[in-house]
């Protein structure tokens, strides 16, 4: 019997890390706990600034934020609305955010709490209950996203209700 077949089901044997993987690995344990989740929290900020600053309520495809699917083919991609209805929840305006994307709505309070839960285990060791998502889960939401982007570029109502 080999060692590879003694290996128990769902197990992976890895070997040693290579040498660029072993220093990301000292690196990321001399950095303090709250790190990960600043790091995180910057780049949420920064894309929430440039939202703002760009305001992408009032620019046309060409212009800054675009989107390229959306400038080269004039369909709405998954994401196409996403900015605006990022825009639309920094300024409480929730029903124009769901009109922008619903599901990018909808995922929004899922995200940010399972950011507050990772960070808070991160920083203070306090558990937070998780969420629990599984494959058949995951599998659902791209599934309705998916028809939701099919839905969306059909040019008839009421599914041009839909179209951004």
């Amino acid at each position: 019997m080999t060692q590879v077949e003694s290996v128990p089901p769902g197990q992976v044997i890895v070997g040693p890390p290579d040498r660029v993987t072993a220093w990301f690995i000292r690196r990321s344990a001399a950095l303090p706990a709250w790190a990960g989740p600043a790091a995180a929290l910057v780049c949420i900020a920064g894309a929430l600034g440039y939202t703002q600053i760009t305001d992408p309520t009032h620019s046309s495809a060409g212009e800054p934020p675009s989107c390229l699917l959306k400038l080269t083919t004039g369909f709405d991609c998954p994401g196409c609305g996403g900015t605006r209805a990022a825009w639309y929840l920094m300024h409480g305006d929730l029903a124009a955010a769901a009109r922008h994307h619903l599901l990018f709505v909808f995922a929004v309070p899922f995200l940010l709490y399972a950011y507050v839960a990772w960070a808070s285990k991160k920083v203070f060791d306090k558990q937070l209950p998780q969420l629990r998502v599984g494959p058949k889960t995951i599998a659902w939401f791209l599934g309705i996203w998916g028809a939701f982007t099919i839905l969306r570029n059909l040019p008839w109502a009421p599914f041009t209700w839909l179209y951004v």
